[in-house]
């Protein structure tokens, strides 16, 4: 048998040729792997510092809402606090005088429910006081009674107390006596 026709793994000239055309392709292929496995565990730490930034930006945001829906409920009312101081000063004014008219304590009351009014007004509390012949409304009024009328059933006769709305929220309904219908 020639050389040439000897398997590879006997020939010693092709032997020591293609071990080290292998070595150098191991050694390549080992410097890539390393060099991809260190890119993939740098955007790896990249990633896990993005996380941990992400993670502390939404813990701070939590805190702050927290506090911040802490502080409205402690001085959510404070406007309206406001509004109605200079009504109690008035108050306390009228009753520090001694020597008044009747007239002049009217007029006082008077100006005092304007101050209130105004308040009210300022801080979006508005009055519910359906007129007669309006239709009953069981989300803002409250019917204490139902009697024969000449009015449409189901419609308000007498408003006996005014109901209020803060914003579009009912805090108070109106307590009012709904017509039963003509009766015959």
């Amino acid at each position: 048998m020639t050389a040439q026709n000897e398997p590879a793994e006997k020939r010693p000239d092709i032997d020591a040729a293609s071990g080290a055309g292998a070595a150098d392709g191991q050694q390549d292929l080992l410097a890539t792997l390393r060099a991809e496995l260190e890119a993939a565990q740098a955007k790896a730490a990249e990633h896990y510092d993005q996380l941990l930034r992400t993670r502390a930006d939404a813990e701070n945001i939590r805190r702050r809402a927290q506090d911040d829906v802490a502080k409205a409920h402690k001085f959510g009312i404070e406007s309206f606090a406001e509004s109605l101081v200079p009504v109690k000063d008035s108050l306390e004014a009228a009753l520090a005088q001694q020597d008044q008219t009747v007239q002049f304590l009217r007029e006082g009351v008077e100006a005092t429910l304007k101050q209130l009014a105004s308040a009210f007004e300022r801080n979006k509390l508005l009055e519910i006081a359906p007129a007669a012949g309006e239709k009953f409304d069981p989300h803002q009024h409250q019917a204490i009674s139902s009697v024969p009328s000449d009015q449409p059933a189901n419609t308000v006769v007498q408003t006996l107390q005014k109901g209020y709305l803060i914003v579009d929220r009912v805090l108070r309904p109106a307590l009012v006596v709904v017509s039963a219908g003509q009766q015959d």
